[in-house]
Order: structure tokens, then C-alpha cells, then sequence
């Protein structure tokens, strides 16, 4: 099951976390791994991780916030049958919390350009020839800060996970009948560098720990195969039961 052979990927922000773990995962299901990321560096040590363990990969570095550049990288290279955008930031204060009010115009920029255009422009540069095939998967990485309020001061990330998940499910229907399927994953909290945060945030989920990048490639490897077909405009909460904190 989940035979991802002959299939080409295409994963954003991948040269770490949970990118990382997605583009590994899916190159071990048989799929050729285009590895993305804004920094040369991460994406050529993904992409030479993923050759080493006897998979196919190669590095692709381009800005997912430039339409132009997108779509001159995604040209340069093979049709992509699976997209994940995963690329993703919590902007300039990362994601510690600041109220709304208290935010200048300039810090909005960056969750939204990342967060919902860069999930814009890739889906662009990919759709038609996934629908002209006859085959496509999307696969949008979210966050439970866009499916509900998670009240910890991140308004425009929220946003932009949300607006990403709002443009997924619309996608869903217009793509339906070309064979593509579109999805989100609304991620819930990661395991931190610092091990005293890791154990503190475990501490509020009902499994008692934080997700690592294998919970959710494993999910993308199952909306990426012939088995989930028949799931689309859907968005799944991966957060170890927490869907009220």
C-alpha cells in the first residue's frame, strides 16, 4: 500500500523539520523528491540525506513568496504529480505571542506572503498539468492557529494558515472531476530545541507528547497514494487529541 513508484514530489520548505521528514518519507514510498527551501544549504543536505538511504532526490531552491521565481524553477524541472506546501513562518517574532493591537502593519507581511501566497503561487505553477494528466495530489501543511483560536498572539499567522486551508477545500471542488485531490493538515505543537519546553507543552495534550515530522509524513504519504483518492477538500487535525486547548 501507499506505492508512491513513478510519481514526482515536489516538497516546500523541506530542508528541515517537519519538511524534511516529509520529503524523506516520501522518497522511501518510491516518489522522486524535488527537496524546496529558500536556504541552499538545507535543501542539498535534505536532498543528499534522502540519495544516501537509496532514495531519489534533488535540491530546488527558489522563494515561494515570488510567483516569477516559482514558476521559472517549477518549469526548469519534472511535471509534479504531488505538491506539499509546507513552507511556513510565524514572521519576524517567530511564534512568540504579541497581541494584534499591539503589532506594526510591517509584521503582518511575512505570515500571510509565506503562509497563504506561497501556497498560491505553487499551486498555480503545478495545477494545470496535474489536471491536463489526469492526476494530482495538493497538500497544504496547516496549523490548528488556523482552524480555530489558539489564543497565543499570532493573528496574522492564523490568518494565513486559515486562508491556506480556505484556498485547499475550494481547490478540492474545482479540480474533483481532472482526477487532483486537495487537502489540508492542520498541525498542532511540535517538539521545541529546548527539552524543558518539549516536556511543558506535553504536559497539555492528551497523548502526553509532541508530534515529530514522522506524524505527519505519514499522513502526507496517505493523501499523496492511490488509497486516498477519495478524500479531498478535507482538513485533518494531527495533534495528539488537543482540538480544545
Amino acid at each position: 500500500m501507499f506505492d508512491l513508484t513513478g510519481r514526482t514530489a515536489l516538497v516546500t520548505g523541506a530542508g528541515q523539520n517537519v519538511g524534511a521528514g516529509i520529503a524523506r518519507a516520501l522518497a522511501a514510498q518510491g516518489a522522486r523528491v524535488f527537496v524546496n527551501d529558500i536556504d541552499p544549504t538545507r535543501a542539498h543536505t535534505t536532498a543528499v540525506d534522502i540519495t544516501d538511504a537509496g532514495g531519489v532526490a534533488r535540491a530546488v531552491v527558489f522563494d515561494v513568496t515570488d510567483l516569477v521565481e516559482v514558476q521559472t524553477a517549477i518549469d526548469g524541472i519534472d511535471p509534479i504529480d504531488i505538491l506539499v506546501n509546507n513552507a511556513g513562518t510565524g514572521g519576524a517574532h517567530g511564534m512568540v505571542p504579541q497581541p494584534f493591537r499591539d503589532m506594526e502593519p510591517a509584521a503582518w507581511e511575512a505570515p500571510i506572503r509565506v503562509n497563504l501566497y506561497g501556497v498560491l503561487h505553487c499551486v498555480k505553477a503545478v495545477i494545470d498539468g496535474m489536471c491536463e494528466r489526469g492526476w494530482g495530489r495538493v497538500i497544504t501543511i496547516s496549523s490548528g492557529a488556523g482552524t480555530r483560536g489558539v489564543g497565543i498572539g499570532v493573528a496574522p499567522y492564523s490568518a494565513g494558515k486559515g486562508g491556506g486551508i480556505a484556498f485547499t477545500r475550494t481547490l478540492a471542488l474545482e479540480v474533483a472531476t481532472n482526477g487532483v485531490t486537495a487537502n489540508s493538515l492542520a498541525v498542532g505543537l511540535m517538539g521545541m530545541p529546548d527539552p524543558k519546553v518539549t516536556a511543558h507543552l506535553a504536559r497539555t495534550i492528551p497523548v502526553q507528547r509532541t508530534g515529530e515530522p514522522a506524524d505527519i509524513a505519514a499522513a502526507c504519504v496517505w493523501l499523496a497514494s492511490n488509497e486516498a483518492a477519495w478524500v479531498t477538500g478535507q482538513t485533518i487535525e494531527i495533534n495528539g487529541g488537543a482540538l480544545t486547548t
